[in-house]
């Protein structure tokens, strides 16, 4: 199922705070301009992590993923949910940094349960 609207998220976990956003991306380059978008409005933001789920031009899926330097490879974890919600569109969320390392399992959870609430207000908006 294709993502026709928007829907955002906000978590904070031990200071740091997450900003999910889950967006319409015929192509990784909407996704790539959701970043720079993402990179302009939240300047504090250490690492804009993302994954993108579509075809390509013969109908084939395209899947990519970036951690932005982030441990524990959020942005996989970011296709995962992509693909276990069967979506096509992009995934992005952004960490500002709040002083305390959450550690590898930590900052997983954290991106998860960003991503999954911008999932879950994603389902709300599309309605019955």
């Amino acid at each position: 199922m294709r993502v026709f609207r928007s829907a955002t998220f906000k978590a904070t976990v031990e200071r740091s705070r997450f900003f999910a956003v889950i967006l319409p991306a015929a192509t990784e380059d909407d996704v790539l301009a959701a970043v720079k978008a993402a990179k302009g409005e939240h300047r504090k933001a250490n690492h804009h992590c993302w994954a993108f789920r579509g075809r390509d031009a013969s109908g084939a899926f395209v899947e990519k993923s970036k951690d932005d330097g982030e441990v524990g490879h959020p942005g996989r974890l970011l296709l995962e949910l992509l693909r276990r919600e069967d979506l096509e569109g992009g995934l992005l969320v952004s960490r500002i940094f709040g002083g305390v390392k959450l550690g590898v399992g930590g900052v997983s959870r954290a991106f998860r349960e960003a991503a999954e609430g911008a999932l879950a207000a994603h389902r709300e908006s599309a309605g019955p």
